[in-house]
């Protein structure tokens, strides 16, 4: 009989370094016996900017694929139930881990890209994303109920990113908006373990063509990684809004298997992500792109893949004590 209890601990060591809205990382996991349950930490939710906890479940679904794909990683079959209580809203999913197939080689090789994989703030480099792997970045959202929208013409393109410019201006001009950014973008020198770090993140934000706005997570001070310069100008990259059919809860959190899932693949080409929540945070831009570029599906996430034009930048995640409790 093999020994679980030491692989599931592994496994939610795994499951946290997936990706969350501001580095919230708005999770906690429970282990008991063969089962792990995923819970909503919903005093990490954004109050102002994902009032609903859409947002929070896209990455508390990230994270429900890393501990998926790290229990394959062990040779185990994951077995999940989504939302198997409606009493407990925020008991995400139970996940039993029963006896496996030896990991194959799809499965090693996605899983060596868990702690690997960084978001990206800036530009992208020139190097083309090209269609046999974008279609293969593409299927791996398929393949959880999920699917990617790429905008391919060039006002659409434009039309995005002026929308997503436009929800940058709202938000800093929002008092709350700012605040809740600050609680999250901690100073440079401290010890917190959540959070946007100021390595994170570049000093510069490079102009690209067409411009999406970053978030100013250094509030004007100057905070941030040293720009990489490189001879050819940065790009935008491949922008694409991540959607799904419906938009409930189970919704969401498909949405946010799909999306690791395929940062993964992505990542074993050498690309990056760099995301923008902005423009789908206010109810009303939300519901325009909806109509005007998702032929009525629901957008979750809108984002841009390419070749980094910077060095790796650093994350942290809180250490394991933080977010897993053990039973019996």
């Amino acid at each position: 009989m093999r020994a679980l209890q030491p692989d599931l601990r592994a496994v939610v060591e795994d499951a946290v370094w997936a990706p969350s809205i501001h580095n919230t990382q708005p999770w906690r996991f429970t282990l008991s016996g063969s089962r792990i349950s995923l819970r909503a930490d919903a005093d990490r939710r954004l109050e102002v900017a994902d009032p609903e906890g859409r947002e929070m479940l896209v990455s508390c679904g990230a994270a429900l694929f890393n501990l998926r794909l790290g229990l394959r990683a062990q040779g185990l079959e994951p077995q999940v139930t989504l939302l198997p209580d409606p009493d407990r809203p925020h008991l995400l999913a139970d996940v039993e881990a029963v006896p496996g197939e030896d990991p194959d080689e799809y499965t090693r090789a996605l899983h060596a890209q868990v702690r690997r994989r960084r978001s990206h703030r800036g530009g992208f480099r020139a190097d083309p994303v090209l269609d046999p792997e974008l279609a293969r970045i593409r299927a791996e959202a398929e393949q959880e109920g999920a699917r990617f929208i790429q905008a391919v013409d060039a006002h659409v393109k434009g039309a995005l990113a002026a929308l997503n410019n436009a929800a940058e201006h709202i938000q800093r001009r929002t008092p709350s908006y700012a605040s809740e950014i600050a609680r999250w973008a901690p100073a440079p020198g401290g010890r917190r373990t959540d959070g946007v770090q100021h390595g994170s993140y570049p000093r510069t934000t490079p102009w690209t063509d067409p411009h999406f706005s970053a978030r100013d997570f250094a509030r004007g001070r100057g905070w941030g990684a040293d720009p990489v310069h490189t001879e050819e100008p940065p790009t935008a990259g491949v922008i694409v809004l991540l959607v799904t059919d419906t938009d409930r809860p189970a919704d969401w959190l498909r949405a946010g298997q799909g999306l690791q899932r395929s940062l993964l693949r992505a990542s074993q080409h050498g690309f990056a992500a760099a995301y923008h929540t902005q423009s789908l945070q206010i109810p009303g831009l939300r519901a325009f792109i909806r109509t005007h570029f998702c032929g009525d599906a629901w957008p979750q996430l809108l984002l841009r893949f390419g070749m980094p034009d910077t060095e790796v930048l650093t994350s942290v995640r809180r250490p394991l004590q933080d977010v897993l409790t053990e039973g019996p």
